[in-house]
């Protein structure tokens, strides 16, 4: 094979990410030097309204030689990069309502808006199974606690955006859902057999595996399966077990390279040769131009030296060329009145989402409102409410004293004055509060983020999956006596 064969073939086994909202130089030469480049990742930071994706995306069009794959987190809940179309409720809030058909919906509504822009990709939905409160990144992106439930629900939403013509990628294989650590900062473990997996985390996998386009792998070790690599780089779990065992027929992409769990251990360009050995179709190669570059060449040598199979690489091309021409990008008039009617059905859905825990009512009189000043993105999820925004959930009439703290986790007891006003807590962060929580004089507990908080203080409690402008809305209705709220938990230790 020759150099310029081996790099076109390893091109098209790379999806790259840009550094803004255009097509800089840089970006550009990258897409020049390898024609054969056609996969790009939409993030948060090249996002410019719903005309500027659009344009960016007609760009990307223009510049590939082949069939698009624009692809973005839209998840729904706090991992929903593009804000300014409905945003779905998180993947718990749906599982709180339980309802197959109003989830078909919301993931038709959800790829109705990256269809208008021009995306034909969407890194959704996520079958992990909600066994572990504390789990530091999954939380209310899981459906539920039972795998069952987490594949019909889950089947329903992919059934949504599939039929409107965007695919969609179940992620994250085997399973993020009993993890203790952020596979974006570090290389979590689950000691567990492969028994093991299958009565629980492997269950959604298998249901859905002849319906899902497209499959997402986890940066997790499996100790007991495969004691030294994740599953993105385990020949064990891409092949062995999702191809041969499984009989997955789609494409498997890597979950970003990027992420310290892999990125920190075997390199960027490394890991990529790694990915694609194991198994794996496409390898996710975010980062700098150079980065990128270096992942395509690693792969291009793999190729050169017969250390990766050309067989088997223009195997994966041909699999990603099919989901590229089976969900062409299909740039649709996305018309103000869908888009209205898409709203309500998020409001919709939002209000019945909400859930009140241990007798949870609005309550009245005079409040203290205690809440953090500012959330900060934490790579993975948007940044959470600040606390502005906090206060634009209370009618103007409430009498509120603010406590606005920088960080809630380090709140004592004895910050919580007892005074006569109702005490209410509004957690507007994702981490978990701890034993230290059990004391404070909380009245009322608003859990706008990780619903797993709520264990952390056995008090009245609202739960709303998430903080999106739907939900807002419907936790303010709530506070204003104008809303009941009806969801029910789909983990059991939360309807305590």
């Amino acid at each position: 094979m020759q150099l310029h064969q081996a790099q076109a073939l390893a091109a098209r086994l790379v999806m790259v990410d840009l550094p803004g909202t255009e097509l800089d130089p840089d970006s550009l030469a990258l897409l020049q030097r390898y024609p054969s480049l056609r996969a790009v990742c939409l993030f948060r930071k090249n996002l410019a309204g719903f005309e500027g994706t659009r344009a960016l995306c007609r760009a990307l069009q223009q510049r590939v030689s082949a069939p698009a794959l624009i692809a973005i987190d839209q998840e729904g809940g706090a991992v929903s990069r593009a804000t300014f179309v409905p945003v779905a409720p998180s993947a718990m809030a749906l599982g709180a309502v339980d309802d197959l058909a109003l989830t078909e919906q919301i993931g038709a509504a959800v790829a109705r808006g990256l269809r208008g822009m021009g995306i034909n990709w969407n890194f959704a939905p996520v079958l992990d199974v909600n066994n572990n409160p504390a789990n530091p990144v999954i939380g209310e992106r899981s459906f539920s606690e039972r795998p069952e439930d987490v594949a019909r629900l889950a089947g329903a939403w992919m059934r949504g955006s599939l039929g409107e013509g965007v695919a969609c990628c179940v992620k994250h294989f085997p399973g993020h859902g009993d993890t203790h650590e952020d596979s974006h900062h570090a290389l979590p473990q689950v000691d567990k057999s492969l028994a093991e997996l299958e009565a629980l985390e492997l269950i959604p996998f298998r249901r859905l595996a002849s319906q899902a386009p497209a499959l997402m792998t986890a940066h997790i070790v499996y100790p007991q399966l495969d004691p030294e690599l994740p599953a993105t780089l385990s020949p064990f779990f891409l092949t062995e077990l999702l191809r041969q065992r499984i009989g997955f027929q789609g494409v498997v992409i890597t979950d970003a390279l990027m992420m310290q769990a892999i990125k920190a251990r075997w390199g960027h360009a490394r890991s990529a040769v790694l990915a694609l050995q194991a198994g794996a179709d496409m390898v996710l190669a975010q980062g700098s131009v150079d980065e990128q570059c270096a992942a395509i060449e690693a792969i291009a040598q793999a190729l050169m030296q017969g250390q990766l199979s050309q067989v088997a690489a223009e195997r994966s091309a041909a699999r990603i060329d099919a989901l590229a021409l089976r969900f062409p990008v299909r740039e649709q008039a996305y018309a103000a009145s869908a888009q209205r009617a898409d709203q309500t059905l998020m409001d919709t859905a939002c209000a019945r989402a909400l859930t009140a825990l241990r007798g949870a009512q609005a309550p009245q009189g005079p409040l203290r409102v205690i809440t953090q000043r500012a959330v900060l993105s934490d790579g993975v999820s948007e940044a959470g409410l600040d606390a502005e925004q906090v206060m634009a959930l209370w009618p103007q009439r409430a009498d509120i004293e603010w406590r606005v703290v920088d960080d809630l986790q380090a709140l004592r007891a004895e910050d919580i004055p007892r005074d006569g006003r109702c005490n209410v807590l509004v957690s507007n962060h994702r981490a978990r509060f701890g034993a230290a929580a059990s004391s404070w004089p909380i009245d009322l507990h608003l859990a706008l983020w990780n619903p797993f908080q709520s264990l952390d203080l056995n008090v009245p409690t609202v739960l709303s999956w998430g903080y999106d402008a739907p939900m807002r809305a419907a936790l303010r209705a709530w506070l204003a006596g104008d809303l009941q709220a009806q969801g029910r938990a789909p983990v059991e230790a939360l309807g305590a």
